[in-house]
């Protein structure tokens, strides 16, 4: 019997203590992440691309999180929460902002970055709010309250001068983006570089080819890390595929032919609905406002 007493009062401290728990910093999936179902799929779409443009415009990132409820937290607690686990906007720039709705405690806010404090201010962010966002949440338009308050948010924080957008950081940021140019240097280092190698041999070719993919990923990006990245791949799979050729007779492949193999597979990129995003680093300090409906 005590036994018995003991578990059911084991459990009901777990049950007490799992109801009290705070709520779970949902995944950074995408710019827009809504748990609740409010937004339709092309409303997401549609509100993804623009805040996405924005990024590639101005530099600063905005993200959209909907949640049923925050309790037992304040929404003040919970999004900076969100904003230290997300980490919008650039690394020592800290130019992000979230929009963060709490559909069922009826509750919202706009938490802002360090870098956006003198633009987007706390009296700003409640301006916004009271006169952008939340008329139209009353009426039930939420998807018409979330886009009011994000343009409203990018008029402000255009205003503001920031460092330009890193080209680079962009394309880090879409997968999707980066496995063209991935792709062409795999075939260009196998295909164009097996030319160099038989003129030049298999070290010299290589490096070569190396360097001209090196140099054409530079002049699209304008990035000279991700050059020298793909410029190395260039080179160590040519070099390693010239050597591999050469000590597999068998395949048929004389040196400075034509590549084959049996192999159908080719280069591919997981995608998913968040387009490879991902948080730039940006830290918080509370800065922002709060208001209901």
């Amino acid at each position: 019997m005590r036994v018995v007493k003991a578990f059911l009062l084991a459990l009901m401290l777990t049950w007490s203590y799992a109801t009290s728990a705070d709520v779970a910093v949902p995944q950074l999936t995408g710019r827009v992440v809504d748990q609740t179902g409010t937004l339709s799929s092309s409303d997401i779409a549609s509100l993804s691309q623009k805040l996405q443009d924005f990024e590639t415009r101005k530099g600063s990132q905005i993200a959209v999180l909907i949640v049923p409820t925050t309790q037992p937290e304040t929404i003040e607690q919970f999004s900076i929460r969100v904003a230290e686990a997300w980490k919008i906007g650039r690394k020592k720039v800290d130019d992000g902002a979230i929009l963060v709705v709490a559909k069922n405690d009826r509750h919202l806010r706009i938490e802002v970055g360090y870098g956006l404090e003198g633009a987007l201010t706390d009296v700003t962010s409640r301006r916004i709010i009271d006169e952008d966002i939340t008329p139209k949440f009353r009426s039930g338009d939420f998807a018409a309250g979330i886009g009011a308050g994000v343009d409203r948010m990018m008029r402000v924080i255009d205003g503001e001068p920031l460092p330009s957008p890193s080209r680079s950081v962009n394309f880090a940021h879409n997968l999707d983006d980066l496995a063209p140019i991935f792709a062409v240097s795999l075939f260009a280092s196998i295909g164009v570089g097996g030319f160099f190698r038989a003129v030049l041999g298999r070290l010299l070719g290589s490096l070569v080819t190396g360097g001209i993919i090196a140099a054409v990923t530079w002049l699209i990006l304008g990035s000279a890390a991700l050059a020298a990245a793909v410029g190395v791949l260039g080179f160590v799979v040519g070099f390693i595929a010239d050597l591999f050729s050469a000590i597999t007779p068998s395949t048929g492949r004389s040196r400075g032919g034509s590549w084959s193999s049996g192999s159908s597979g080719g280069w591919s990129s997981g995608s998913s609905s968040s387009g490879g995003f991902s948080g730039g680093g940006g830290s918080f300090g509370g800065g922002g406002a709060s208001g209901s409906w």
